[in-house]
């Protein structure tokens, strides 16, 4: 008896590692995985769209996103206005930028490239060739971050999804300020739901 629990228990602890690395995702695998999570998002507003949804979103680091998206701003905000603003972000990603890329990603055909390390970053490169669109290149930009690959970026054709979003949301805060901004996502959020 000693002897199968010994032999069980070393099973254990040699399988253990093997398993914990085949579960971690890479980086091309998380882009896969985000996307195939998006492209399952449906318009109700089922328990199924929700579960999809919260495993998208947690293949983006929201935090990371809002820093850089409210870049200069971020760090004027305490510490309640800037989990505010990042919950709202992850948000608008659920009900407004996930159903929206679902449609987008729905039939199309992905030709992932060879993934390339950058200094601080690994960057996904993939073409789409969309009906109406034509080909579209698409980078994701990735970090690791608690040994999980998460997307900070994504470049559609040359255009950064997060300056684009530091763009508008530096329009907001110059004319108004930085409240006007949180009341326009509310409402954007509020329309979408």
């Amino acid at each position: 008896m000693k002897r199968i629990l010994s032999a069980v228990f070393v099973i254990i602890y040699i399988a253990t590692p093997l398993c914990a690395k085949t579960l971690r995702l890479g980086p091309l695998d998380s882009v896969q995985q985000l996307l195939g999570e998006i492209r399952k998002i449906k318009s109700d507003h089922s328990a199924e769209k929700q579960k999809h949804s919260q495993s998208a979103l947690s293949l983006l680091n929201v935090t990371e996103i809002s820093k850089k998206a409210l870049g200069k701003y971020w760090s004027k905000l305490n510490d309640t206005e800037q989990e505010k603003f990042e919950i709202l972000l992850g948000k608008l990603f659920v009900y407004v930028a996930f159903p929206s890329s679902a449609k987008f990603f729905a039939e199309l055909d992905l030709q992932y490239e060879k993934t390339k390390e950058k200094k601080n970053f690994v960057v996904v490169p993939m073409t789409v060739i969309h009906e109406k669109e034509g080909e579209v290149g698409i980078d994701f930009h990735l970090t690791q971050n608690e040994d999980k690959w998460q997307v900070v970026d994504v470049i559609l054709d040359g255009v950064s999804m997060r300056n684009n979003l530091r763009s508008q949301f530096y329009k907001v805060i110059k004319k108004k300020d930085f409240n006007e901004l949180i009341r326009k996502m509310d409402k954007k959020l509020i329309a979408s739901q």
